[in-house]
């Protein structure tokens, strides 16, 4: 590798810029305003995003898109997903059909319901398909440019690919798996913003840490079962970008979707909650999808569909509750019944 490209410099892109530039090649950090992009490149220091951490020196800051990406033998985007197809579509002249490119958004896109490997795939179509990965796991993006353990997973449907970004990645603080399961893990990432909204939820109206528990154990139980539907591998959910990012953004301080639903619970509304952060809420768009691909695949999604509700058809988190918790008795394991 001699270029590496992230696009942009919000939290996660500028994070990833951390273990890139442990390795040997050059790396390059995309700000689409040029005078942020200027006062990043002087100061070192992305505060909008990682307050008190400063960039290091090998990592270089510039608001040229073609500078960026041309030469890059790797880009990731880690843009919102709603964004991501304009963005790839930017970038379509510059890369070279052996340009490898990484998702690092986690959401589905809202008209289409495509992953987000798959917008990639329709906007950069000269690249070779196997070269197309995400990036995906419990890696809240503060702790990964503090250098503290983290583990993460690449969805590559190549073994070379998969490889590759490994060796790009990989430090002694930041272990990196393969999964050749691509859909699987992204449906992971994008899917557990929807529980962590219903988690929060929960913790704002004080209703415990056994709700909270039985949200997350049901969620990735609904995760999976969507997952299966859509010909994921089931143990995909049990891994890194499925339990493992569940937990994470179900129970960290630093989860947006937590948040959100926390002020949910609070009795805030959600235009009023996003009018106020500048933070990307995934979770929010990737509940309508998801309901929406539920119910044309005829999958049973009690979570997301109550936090559907509550975002965006004015249930109150109280009905919402109570509708899940009187819905019809049901076996733990929905086949328990051939081991009789």
């Amino acid at each position: 590798m001699s270029k590496v490209a992230v696009l942009s410099a919000g939290a996660w892109g500028t994070a990833l810029c951390f273990p890139l530039s442990e390795n040997p090649s050059e790396v390059w950090l995309w700000v689409r305003d040029s005078e942020r992009a200027r006062e990043i490149q002087a100061s070192r220091r992305n505060d909008a995003y990682l307050p008190g951490v400063e960039l290091p020196s090998r990592i270089q800051v510039c608001s040229n898109l073609k500078h960026v990406c041309s030469g890059a033998d790797v880009v990731f985007l880690a843009v919102p997903s709603q964004a991501l197809r304009e963005v790839s579509r930017s970038i379509a002249p510059i890369l070279t059909p052996e340009s490898v490119v990484v998702s690092a958004a986690k959401g589905l896109e809202q008209d289409t319901h495509l992953r987000m490997t798959q917008v990639i795939a329709q906007e950069i179509s000269h690249v070779a398909p196997d070269n197309i990965a995400c990036i995906s796991g419990p890696n809240f993006a503060i702790e990964v440019a503090m250098r503290q353990p983290t583990a993460t997973v690449i969805g590559a449907g190549s073994p070379d690919t998969g490889r590759l970004l490994q060796e790009v990645l990989i430090t002694p603080r930041l272990r990196v798996y393969t999964n050749p399961d691509v859909a699987g893990v992204e449906l992971g990432g994008a899917l557990k913003n929807v529980i962590a909204l219903a988690v929060g939820i929960a913790e704002g109206m004080n209703l415990g840490y056994n709700a909270r528990a039985a949200l997350i154990t049901r969620g990735i139980a609904e995760i999976a079962r969507l997952g299966v539907a859509l010909r994921c591998h089931p143990l995909t959910f049990a891994g890194l970008s499925g339990m493992g990012d569940l937990v994470l953004t179900c129970t960290g301080e630093h989860s947006r979707n937590r948040k959100c639903g926390v002020a949910l619970g609070q009795g805030r509304r959600l235009a009023d909650f996003l009018r106020e952060t500048s933070l990307t809420v995934e979770g929010v768009s990737t509940a309508q999808v998801a309901r929406e691909i539920g119910q044309r695949l005829n999958i049973d999604l009690p979570v997301t569909e109550q936090v559907y509700q509550v975002l965006f058809e004015d249930l109150s988190p109280l009905e919402a509750v109570r509708a899940l918790m009187t819905r019809t008795r049901k076996h733990e394991i929905e086949e328990v019944a051939q081991y009789k």
